[in-house]
């Protein structure tokens, strides 16, 4: 099983970080020890003093492909979950300044919150997905999938290219605006359509 992750598809969030807007999807990974599952409890790690969530739309690939066609794209994925991609800014920002890899600030431990995952066929627009990720109980951000810079479809084709995509395997496509860090004692909570699915205790 593998996790991919994209970087900076949502403008807004781009900007807010400085970061240029991307040409073509910018692709990192997690490993499968990164997921936290069942609602558990996220222990904030002693190496970072500045972890950032980012509330995503997660997608679940149905069967296994490689280099895909646009045309038959929309068959490889048949469920979404709403995930959060923990990052530590400070060592990635470290890390980036360097020109150095920053998986260790993406890929730790339990960096993955996940939820569980919703057929597309019980979505009323499966091409707008609405999603919120709440902090202490306050909307902190608050996103649409129309507004991703490459659609769920281009991103399969664009990964597929460079891996092959397997049953199982996870797309996390990228947070929109409102990122910020977290404090022990927050909770953070994940909503897709207006339903709670994730809840996850910073302790």
């Amino acid at each position: 099983m593998k996790i991919f992750c994209i970087g900076r598809n949502y403008a807004d969030h781009a900007k807010e970080l400085n970061n240029p807007v991307p040409s073509e999807p910018l692709i990192f990974m997690k490993p499968p020890t990164a997921l936290l599952l069942n609602n558990r409890h996220f222990y904030h790690p002693d190496f970072s003093k500045n972890i950032h969530y980012e509330g995503e739309i997660v997608l679940r690939i149905a069967k296994n492909g490689r280099s895909v066609q646009p045309e038959f794209a929309s068959r490889y994925y048949d469920a979404v979950a709403f995930g959060i991609d923990f990052t530590a800014r400070d060592l990635q920002d470290s890390l980036k300044s360097k020109g150095q890899p920053w998986e260790i600030a993406k890929g730790f431990d339990r960096s993955a919150p996940l939820s569980r995952f919703v057929p597309l066929e019980e979505l009323k627009n499966a091409e707008d997905i609405h999603f919120q990720l709440k902090k202490n109980g306050e909307v902190v951000q608050d996103g649409h999938t129309r507004d991703l810079i490459f659609s769920f479809d281009t991103l399969i084709c664009h990964i597929s290219r460079y891996f092959t995509v397997q049953k199982g395997d996870y797309v996390f496509t990228g947070t929109p605006a409102g990122v910020g860090p977290i404090q022990i004692g927050d909770l953070l909570e994940g909503f897709l359509e207006g339903e709670r699915l994730l809840s996850c205790q910073v302790r």
